[in-house]
């Protein structure tokens, strides 16, 4: 990322292209059908030019955008102005000094000669800095959508652990001879998201196995108390997907089953993924709407998963939560890519 912002600045490609520039401009400025050649009287009237726009570019154009329009518009005056006199009463005294050195032509007459050429060769630096500035604003998006993309990935680890460590809490006073079972899924769940989930996008393969691990976890707090279903269907490989985003929805099926219902608790993950590479993920938990689970503490986790769809599947997923026959369904569909295409 800094290499690519540095490269957004280097002084020496702009460098280049201004000298391109100044010869392109100075060839169709000089250029004569009848005699083809360059003429000394030339090479300074568009030396002049070039150091008016010089100034216009690196000095007045840092109030232009800084927004000091009337001192910029002021300036610009004293430097036509300059230019104008550099022409009219210096080097055409010099080289034509018996014709264009004996009148002058009158300050606007004179401007309209002069402000073509400038105005390409401040035009073309404006579009430049245009460029260049987008090009930076560009970058200083993506490294602030990463930021909070990690900052948000960040607060999942937290907010399931804190979750998790209760439920080992409670099966440690009762000491119940499933402790040891809940320690072990819980370390192989976290053992991912510490060191498998560093980057954006994940194998598919794995982060599926991950909520099969991740199912197994939370469905001890059942016990025989209803039912959980757990079905993923034409999984391939090559494909990958945004870590955590699943585990989220899960989480909160059982969360809420748990506590609204004390039997008859029903769960059903369904995972699909389409020839076309799109991943159908459908999540459906009963729960009692009489229940006390209004008084559930609300986390960030669905918050926060919603936000994170919007930074990685901007225009590839459909989210539809919906709540009827005492049964919550949550339903993604995600436009995955196939790496092993690329």
């Amino acid at each position: 990322m800094t290499q690519r912002f540095m490269s957004v600045r280097s002084p020496y490609l702009e460098l280049l292209f201004q000298v391109v520039l100044h010869l392109v401009v100075f060839v169709f400025y000089s250029f004569d059908k009848h005699e083809p050649r360059i003429e000394v009287q030339e090479v300074a009237f568009f030396i002049n030019y070039a150091i008016g726009a010089f100034i216009i570019n690196y000095v007045l154009l840092r109030y232009f955008y800084a927004k000091q329009y009337l001192l910029f518009v002021c300036l610009l005056f004293l430097v036509l102005t300059g230019v104008i006199l550099a022409e009219e009463f210096f080097l055409e005294k010099i080289f034509y000094p018996k014709s264009r050195g004996l009148v002058f032509n009158g300050y606007f007459m004179t401007l309209l000669d002069v402000i073509p050429v400038i105005t390409i060769l401040s035009g073309f630096k404006f579009a430049w800095d245009a460029i260049r500035i987008k090009k930076e604003v560009d970058v200083l998006k993506e490294t602030v959508r990463e930021s909070e993309l990690q900052f948000l990935k960040s607060q999942i680890n937290p907010h399931f652990l804190f979750n998790n460590l209760n439920n080992l809490y409670s099966y440690a006073i009762e000491q119940s001879p499933k402790t040891p079972t809940i320690i072990l899924e819980l370390s192989a769940v976290l053992r991912y998201m510490l060191y498998e989930c560093k980057e954006k996008y994940v194998p598919l393969t794995k982060e599926i196995e991950q909520l099969k691990n991740f199912t197994k976890l939370n469905q001890l707090q059942i016990e025989e108390r209803g039912e959980v279903h757990f079905n993923a269907r034409h999984i391939k490989e090559g494909y990958k997907i945004a870590p955590l985003i699943l585990s989220v929805f899960i989480e909160n099926a059982f969360k809420h089953s748990t506590a609204s219902q004390s039997d008859q608790i029903f769960i059903d993950i369904s995972i699909q993924l389409s020839n076309s590479g799109e991943l159908f993920f459908v999540c459906k938990n009963s729960f009692l709407p009489q229940s006390n689970t209004d008084n559930l503490p609300h986390g960030i986790g669905l918050k926060n998963v919603k936000k994170r769809l919007q930074l990685l599947y901007p225009d590839a997923h459909q989210l539809d939560i919906t709540s009827e026959n005492n049964e919550f369904i949550v339903q993604l569909s995600l436009q995955l890519s196939n790496t092993s295409k690329a």
